[in-house]
């Protein structure tokens, strides 16, 4: 489950590279040529995403990528705990409860990871208060 939650940010590049993949394959394509297709629509999302959050100035178009890919990520977690607390608790209440809460940690997860990808600026000793 650990490695599902950091995969999670790459839940919106997946969907995008399966969904190119299957639009190549219905119009034609042959199965490498489908994988291909979907293998570079997904790294491309992904590219574009890191690009933008790294170089757009306003911090609520920033936000707006951000949740561009903590959603799918989000929706991703909420499954795939369900999935796992559905054979452990016959209460659908409590299934749906542990559910959510699992959807907000992977969100948060992902949150983290995309804030992550801005990466930091340059520190240099001139610009640094010394204590």
């Amino acid at each position: 489950m650990l490695a599902a939650v950091h995969a999670a940010v790459f839940a919106l590049p997946a969907f995008l590279g399966v969904t190119a993949g299957a639009w190549a394959h219905g119009t034609g394509a042959s199965i490498p040529g489908a994988v291909l297709v979907g293998a570079v629509a997904a790294a491309i999302t992904l590219a574009v995403g890191h690009l933008l959050i790294t170089f757009v100035r306003p911090v609520w178009l920033k936000l707006s990528v951000s949740a561009a890919f903590v959603a799918p990520a989000a929706t991703a977690g909420f499954h795939a705990t369900h999935g796992i607390v559905k054979h452990l608790m016959p209460s659908e209440a409590w299934q749906i409860t542990f559910s959510v809460i699992g959807a907000v940690a992977v969100g948060i997860t992902a949150f983290m990871r995309v804030a992550g990808m801005a990466g930091r600026p340059a520190r240099f000793g001139r610009d640094l208060a010394r204590a």
